[in-house]
């Protein structure tokens, strides 16, 4: 298993000016980074990804679709089909940053709602854009990973229930899931049970506290998350997502108004720490 940090908290657009953060990440311990995809060219993350090597930092991808014309469940066909198109040049940078995964709510726009639950209309048309994303990843070797996100960001799927009957109708090996500790903490009556009991189903895990800040700081009941699961033989990221309020656009899309932290070092730091020392209690491994 290995720890990751995502970048969200410094930048969406990973570059050379951020070679003193990623130094930090790797000197506190971390196996790898998780790289923000929403903007650039493959050629550019070929540099970033060079970056990374030397660097000594593994690296995972994550992205988000922000735009409603490009909503792979739109009744419009033009708009599906830039849904999909931005996801398989997602998939591409992935590939590109030397990714093998590629995680985030990359099923429907985020933030953008109908005013109703799922329709059976919107639902299989996700399992046909999800498809031929998933053949495009095939390509690549990327797997997405597809995140169940509450229901104040998303309404297509809530529970990590609904997201894997999900992925078991889209039927490909390509697409799978992620659980997130934040949306579950909201979302699930009971957050492990989720876990444990989709767990074939799991190709990723964000580790985020109750108020996206720093793990192990808030309310979720961490012994009892580890303590679950190491019963489920998961041995993949464990990647810490947090925000804060240094990128005002991304503050605003994850309502975040206040600072959960006294600096972005010391959700790494304790973070960091937090991970590890559970992983070690729990009798998970590293590696």
């Amino acid at each position: 298993m290995k720890i990751g940090m995502c970048m969200y908290l410094w930048t969406t657009n990973v570059g050379p000016e951020h070679e003193e953060i990623l130094r930090t990440i790797k000197a506190i311990g971390f196996d790898g980074v998780e790289i923000p995809i929403f903007e650039g060219a493959p050629y550019e993350f070929e540099q970033t990804a060079k970056l990374l090597d030397r660097i000594g930092l593994d690296r995972t991808a994550t992205s988000a679709i922000g735009n409603p014309e490009k909503n792979p469940i739109s009744s419009d066909a033009m708009e599906r089909r830039a849904g999909v198109d931005y996801v398989k040049w997602a998939v591409e940078c992935a590939a590109a940053v030397g990714a093998r995964s590629l995680c985030g709510p990359l099923h429907s726009t985020l933030g953008h709602f109908s005013g109703r639950s799922p329709s059976a209309d919107e639902l299989a048309r996700s399992v046909e854009a999800q498809r031929q994303i998933g053949e495009h990843a095939s390509n690549y070797g990327v797997c997405v990973a597809l995140e169940a996100v509450n229901r104040f960001e998303c309404y297509l799927v809530n529970t990590m229930d609904a997201l894997c009957d999900h992925v078991r109708q889209i039927g490909h090996p390509n697409i799978r899931a992620m659980y997130d500790t934040f949306h579950a903490n909201i979302e699930e009556t009971d957050p492990n049970s989720a876990l444990t009991k989709n767990a074939d189903h799991i190709a990723h895990i964000h580790i985020s506290e109750n108020d996206r800040g720093v793990p192990g700081r808030g309310h979720i009941p961490w012994p009892e998350f580890y303590a679950a699961l190491a019963t489920t033989g998961y041995d993949n990221w464990l990647t810490i997502e947090s925000f804060g309020r240094g990128l005002p656009d991304l503050a605003a899309a994850t309502r975040v108004w206040r600072d959960f932290a006294e600096s972005n070092e010391a959700v790494c730091h304790d973070g960091y720490t937090h991970i590890s020392r559970s992983m070690e209690k729990a009798g998970l491994e590293r590696g």
